[in-house]
């Protein structure tokens, strides 16, 4: 994959992963430059956002069950379905990710 494959994979993660998490992608700032931060920090810090999707979810669904006073079905169902998002972006990132290994370690140089 080039350089600006991969930018602009990583800018559609961000903006997904914003999404999900219920920001707005208006008026933010994704910085692409190399060297600050780097993919890795990336990376790590997408799959914490979706952990965290994961968590805030699973607790909603506990305290809705529980019959806790200002939980409705309808937001646990919203966090819930973000949370669902957010972790099959995950995948689909790691399986490219894993394809794009594959495709530069079966290079010929």
């Amino acid at each position: 994959m080039s350089s600006p494959t991969l930018e602009s994979a990583l800018s559609q993660m961000q903006s997904l992963a914003s999404q999900a998490a219920g920001q707005s992608s208006k008026g933010q700032h994704l910085s692409t430059t190399v060297g600050e931060g780097g993919f890795v920090d990336e990376l790590q810090t997408s799959i914490e956002r979706i952990n965290t999707l994961k968590q805030e979810a699973a607790e909603k669904t506990r305290d809705f069950q529980a019959g806790k006073p200002g939980v409705e079905l309808d937001d646990v169902m919203v966090d819930v379905q973000k949370a669902s998002v957010a972790f099959e972006m995950g995948k689909q990132v790691r399986s490219r990710l894993v394809s794009a290994y594959k495709d530069v370690m079966n290079m010929r140089v």
